[in-house]
């Protein structure tokens, strides 16, 4: 890689890293090439070469937070067998994740699906990919599970995802809303309730 050619990547991952922190701040409707050039110190024309369009640029930031999410919470579970065990994992480090208030865990979807949830456009239809993405995901371990034996064969995994959704969503809201300390603590202790109604009679044995 020549030195123009690194120069340019870092530029372009310095101006992402400047979006996702303003996308956490205030919402990723809210990002614009004109702020974003005035927080990196680059040109607004600098920053149009490197991203494109406002619209490109949206959808760069939600892939980078993808890629970072995936990383935090999808790979680390891999290491734990499949079915219950792996779901466990992700649902605890997406705990863990949404119950800590820093910026950087700030969860782009579940601000943006509530900025957006009576708009249409290209940023809502990029939203909602991206949950149903993760929710697809989820389902496949709860799948798994299932065959495994894990989890009783009646378990629908439409409504466990929604289940485990809606624990996650309370999560965030007592967190970065009430700052309420014990939200993790809570949230930990309604999901073991949760899976136990679902557990298999063969896996308690």
């Amino acid at each position: 890689m020549d030195t123009l050619t690194a120069k340019s990547e870092a530029t372009y991952a310095a101006i992402i890293e400047a979006a996702l922190e303003m996308a956490a701040a205030e919402g990723i409707g809210k990002l614009s090439l004109g702020e974003l050039a005035k927080r990196t110190g680059i040109s607004k024309s600098g920053v149009f070469s490197r991203v494109g369009s406002l619209e490109a640029l949206q959808a760069a930031v939600l892939d980078e937070y993808d890629r970072r999410f995936g990383e935090e919470i999808f790979r680390p579970s891999l290491q734990q067998p499949k079915g219950l065990p792996r779901l466990i994992a992700q649902v605890n480090a997406w705990a863990h994740r949404a119950s800590d208030e820093g910026l950087r865990n700030s969860c782009l979807y579940s601000a943006g699906a509530f900025e957006f949830d009576d708009q249409q456009g290209p940023l809502r239809d990029r939203l909602q990919q991206g949950a149903e993405a993760w929710r697809a995901s989820l389902r496949k371990t709860i799948l798994q599970a299932m065959e495994l034996g894990q989890l009783r064969p009646d378990t629908d995994p439409g409504q466990l995802v929604y289940e485990i959704y809606s624990l996650i969503v309370g999560l965030i809201h007592d967190t970065r809303f009430l700052h309420d300390q014990q939200a993790l603590r809570h949230m930990q202790r309604a999901f073991s309730r949760l899976i136990s109604t679902y557990k298999s009679f063969n896996d308690l044995e």
